[in-house]
């Protein structure tokens, strides 16, 4: 069991409850410190919630680092994304091992000074993309890599939300927090959801974007942001992909939806049925996979903490991302390296970066543009 600390993560926060729980799920990590909040009630209550000692609740991650060494295995960042270069660097810079929240940073550049820092000190740094720990994704993944679909053509992955443009239960506008009403290099909605979609198609197909063409909207509430980006993109192998994500479309609370095309089959799978995967095949037959049904990875015990027809959830995939960081933290202790079969390294995240970067500048000039 790895001990884990945490740079920010408060209860104020669905992302930091997210961590908790799935980090501990299956006995292979338990949250043992932190500097959760910048607001001294909130890091308080955070540690007394999450039953830290109070001596290892830190107003400051600095003072964290300095006196959890020795103690600590591995620090998990989970701060906005514009504070996540500085602590990445301060924690390498310790010594530690480093968990970091998606997106890794808010430009191309300062993403490639980690990486700078991470070679430079053989660290270890994994950045979480949990719905790839899906069951049913890594069956999807499965059935693309040993060439069910056959030749994949086309992949559309959409991530459709409403927070921007939905009234709140009282009928009045949303607060968002405030560093959601930033736009940077790369617009926060794409370091936020495009990011995740990139690192999907990587995950399940393994290629990498050639050249891209976006659109970039505000609908909402708030037009000091955008809110709505469409892109297409061609991927290495020929792949067509499209990507929509969006947090001003109303009906969608989280619309995760991945499409894949290919020669010989389609596959779909949607995040509100996350226990099934679709398949059509050329006789026009569809086939419904879930868990029970599957020899492939789906029916590894991990993945069956319950009997299929309780649905594994959000919280389920982010432990099953949990352990595939464990697998990973063991190969890099015991032997330097930093390999997993489900982890996307460090440069996909960096490509992702990359790409909405471009897209970012494609939508200014309404033209297609390399990668």
């Amino acid at each position: 069991m790895y001990r884990i600390g945490f740079i920010g993560g408060g209860i104020n926060s669905a992302i930091g409850r997210s961590h908790f729980i799935a980090s501990q799920m299956d006995g292979k990590f338990k949250v043992e410190a932190g500097a959760f909040s910048r607001k001294p009630e909130v890091n308080k209550k955070t540690g007394e919630a999450f039953q830290i000692p109070a001596e290892r609740v830190y107003d400051d991650y600095r003072e964290m680092l300095e006196k959890e060494r020795g103690k600590l295995d591995v620090i998990a960042v989970l701060t906005p994304t514009d504070a996540h270069e500085a602590m990445v660097e301060a924690c390498l810079a310790a010594g530690y091992p480093v968990i970091c929240e998606k997106s890794l940073s808010t430009s191309y550049e300062s993403a490639l000074r980690i990486k700078k820092q991470v070679e430079e000190t053989k660290g270890f740094l994994c950045v979480t993309y949990n719905y790839t720990g899906y069951p049913m994704v890594r069956v999807l993944r499965e059935k693309i890599q040993s060439g069910v679909l056959g030749k994949i053509t086309n992949i559309i992955v959409e991530m459709p939300q409403e927070g921007f443009t939905r009234y709140t239960l009282d009928h009045k506008e949303p607060k968002p927090q405030d560093w959601r009403m930033v736009d940077y290099e790369i617009p926060t909605i794409s370091l936020d959801l495009g990011t995740h979609l990139h690192n999907m198609i990587a995950f399940l197909t393994g290629e990498h974007p050639k050249e891209i063409v976006a659109r970039e909207s505000s609908f909402g509430f708030f037009p000091q942001v955008i809110d709505d980006v469409l892109c297409m993109a061609n991927y290495t192998d020929d792949i067509a992909a499209q990507m929509w994500f969006s947090k001003a479309a109303l009906g969608n609370r989280n619309g995760l939806r991945i499409r894949v095309f290919g020669t010989k089959a389609g596959a779909e799978w949607y995040q509100a049925e996350p226990e099934v995967l679709k398949l059509n095949d050329k006789d026009g037959r569809m086939f419904l996979l879930d868990r029970s049904n599957d020899k492939t990875e789906g029916q590894q015990d991990r993945y069956n903490r319950f009997k299929v027809g309780h649905p594994g959830g959000f919280i389920e995939a982010y432990a099953n991302y949990y352990w595939d960081i464990s697998d990973a933290l063991t190969e890099y202790l015991q032997k330097g390296e930093n390999a997993s079969h489900y982890l996307m390294n460090m440069d996909t995240s960096i490509e992702g970066l990359k790409l909405f970067e471009t897209a970012h500048k494609s939508a200014k000039e309404h033209r297609w543009m390399p990668i």
